[in-house]
């Protein structure tokens, strides 16, 4: 299995994920020539992708959505709350999941997970490898953690995970009050302190890479939710690799060594 992320943030989302043959993105809030572009940076052809699947239906997640299934013909897998705000994919080209099904699509199984996110019917995503079972979940806009989420995010091997803000930094940045309230709040966004606290569940030996996402350019940085996560994780038996996913280009998540962490971004 290999992943990276095409764009994560506040502006655009998107997730590639490969395991064998088969392609699926989590997430398209790129219109189709940069996601195009951004595919092609990472050597894949657009219409390669077997499915997109939509964590929720904010903008940032799915503005690309519509277009590319007109130009590719993907398949749009999500929850039937997400589904319904797709007014403009056609009904044969959606396919609704509830949450804690399983669905097969080539070399890999998707599950949904609901997570507290003022949308529709927001979901976490586990995608494993059919064969090798190798397992990665993937959770960007959430306010807090519920416990089923935890326990589904145990024994991963990958991890996608928000460290939206940092609490002082949004305390004190340039947001009204009404706004930082809304990303605080138990269905905005996660801190760096909220990531650390999933972080210190579900880090194992077997956990090779996290990636850190959605990342506020206005109420955080690279730097600062890299210290917080390496505060906690160095405390776990993880000893893979830890990074932050980027804005505006692709990130690839790169491989520890010496059992040390690789603070990229």
């Amino acid at each position: 299995m290999r992943f990276c992320t095409l764009a994560s943030g506040s502006k655009a989302n998107a997730t590639l994920v490969e395991c064998g043959s088969t392609r699926l993105l989590i997430d398209c809030g790129l219109g189709p020539r940069i996601v195009a572009k951004r595919l092609a940076d990472v050597g894949v052809d657009p219409s390669s992708i077997d499915a997109v699947l939509l964590t929720h239906e904010h903008i940032d997640h799915t503005k690309g959505v519509a277009q590319a299934v007109a130009k590719w013909q993907w398949l749009v897998v999500s929850t039937a709350g997400t589904l319904a705000g797709m007014r403009h994919v056609p009904v044969e080209r959606q396919a609704p999941m509830a949450y804690g099904a399983r669905r097969t699509i080539g070399d890999m199984t998707v599950e949904f997970v609901a997570v507290p996110h003022d949308a529709a019917e927001p979901a976490a995503i586990i995608v494993t490898a059919t064969r090798s079972g190798a397992r990665l979940g993937v959770a960007t806009d959430l306010g807090h953690v519920p416990d089923a989420l935890g326990a589904a995010f145990e024994r991963l091997d990958f991890l996608v995970f928000e460290s939206n803000h940092c609490e002082v930094m949004l305390r004190n940045g340039p947001y009204p009050p009404f706004l930082q309230a809304r990303i605080a709040s138990n269905t905005g966004h996660l801190s760096n302190r909220q990531t650390g606290d999933l972080l210190q569940r579900v880090a194992h030996k077997g956990l090779r890479q996290v990636l850190l996402a959605h990342l506020s350019q206005q109420n955080n940085e690279p730097r600062v939710a890299l210290a917080a996560a390496h505060a906690v994780l160095k405390l776990t038996a993880f000893k893979g690799s830890l990074a932050c996913a980027a804005q505006d280009m692709v990130t690839r998540p790169g491989a520890s060594r010496g059992g040390q962490f690789e603070l990229a971004i």
